[in-house]
């Protein structure tokens, strides 16, 4: 069973990681309006979403294979977490009783950075990634 989980986790995460990746080529407005709100108002040029964008792809295939663990599980731990950071609002009051700007879909920021820090956590257990397999 913890085989098939932490693949399960493994699989599910990097896709994310490719989804996000690909929404900021095929959408790059969407991608730019994000950085602008979340993430303090940072403006991005397009050729800088996209780099962006052909990164996370890369993240995303990467952790889906279970190649380069060492690096792309650290890697997967920084996007998600800063992410985590840029919504902080929406994981301390989703229901804005308190604070302006939280709402409740980006709660779930929470539970994917806890589950980048799983596949960390239990990364030489995961004996179904292609680099524990010697591939």
């Amino acid at each position: 069973m913890q085989r098939y989980a932490l693949l399960f986790l493994r699989i599910s995460l990097g896709g994310l990681m490719l989804y996000w990746g690909v929404d900021k080529l095929i959408n790059v407005a969407h991608g730019v309006t994000v950085a602008q709100k979340f993430y303090g108002g940072l403006t991005m040029a397009t050729t800088v979403m996209n780099v962006f964008g052909v990164v996370q792809v890369a993240l995303g295939a990467l952790i889906i294979a279970g190649v380069f663990r060492r690096v792309t599980y650290p890697a997967l731990m920084l996007v998600t977490g800063t992410t985590l950071i840029a919504v902080w609002k929406s994981i301390v009051d989703p229901f804005k009783l308190v604070l302006e700007g939280g709402t409740l879909i980006f709660y779930p920021s929470l539970i994917i950075f806890a589950a980048a820090l799983v596949l960390v956590a239990f990364r030489d257990l995961d004996d179904a990634a292609l680099d524990a397999r010697g591939l």
